[in-house]
């Protein structure tokens, strides 16, 4: 896939096999407030993103800022529609999310969003997927993703 987006980052993590960088080159834009993000298909054809949830995306009860969780699964609904080539970085939109929180997201682990796209056609992508912690659920969560205009 070319990339028509030189602003955005999606290449080779060297600390982590097997997994791609994710994110924009530009620390100054939203998406750099969630901090690192690896990517990777699985074998299944789901794509798994990853977080490194900190201090900055707590809330009072020192866990995961529900916030945080929201900005980390509408990136992992991009995530997965540039793994499975049917977008590039640039003009899509979030049609919509809905989120479903199960349990408390914890700071001391990664924290992995599991998509599988449902269907597609000419100008949207349905996704759902679960966000996991280690063996817990956090949340469920479904959205549509608008394509960009050709």
């Amino acid at each position: 896939m070319t990339d028509l987006s030189p602003g955005f980052l999606h290449e080779p993590d060297p600390a982590n096999p097997g997994w791609m960088r994710w994110g924009f080159k530009d620390p100054t834009r939203f998406n750099a407030l969630l901090g690192d993000m690896i990517v990777r298909t699985e074998p299944d054809g789901r794509v798994r993103m990853r977080a490194f949830p900190q201090r900055q995306h707590s809330n009072l009860g020192d866990n995961i800022h529900g916030g945080a969780l929201l900005g980390w699964i509408d990136v992992a609904l991009f995530a997965t529609c540039r793994s499975h080539g049917i977008i590039e970085a640039g003009t899509a939109v979030t049609l919509d999310l809905a989120t479903q929180f199960i349990g408390a997201g914890r700071l001391d682990q990664p924290l992995d969003c599991v998509s599988e796209v449902l269907r597609t056609t000419r100008r949207l992508v349905f996704i759902r997927g679960l966000v996991e912690q280690g063996d817990a659920i956090v949340a469920s969560y479904s959205g549509t993703v608008r394509k960009p205009s050709s």
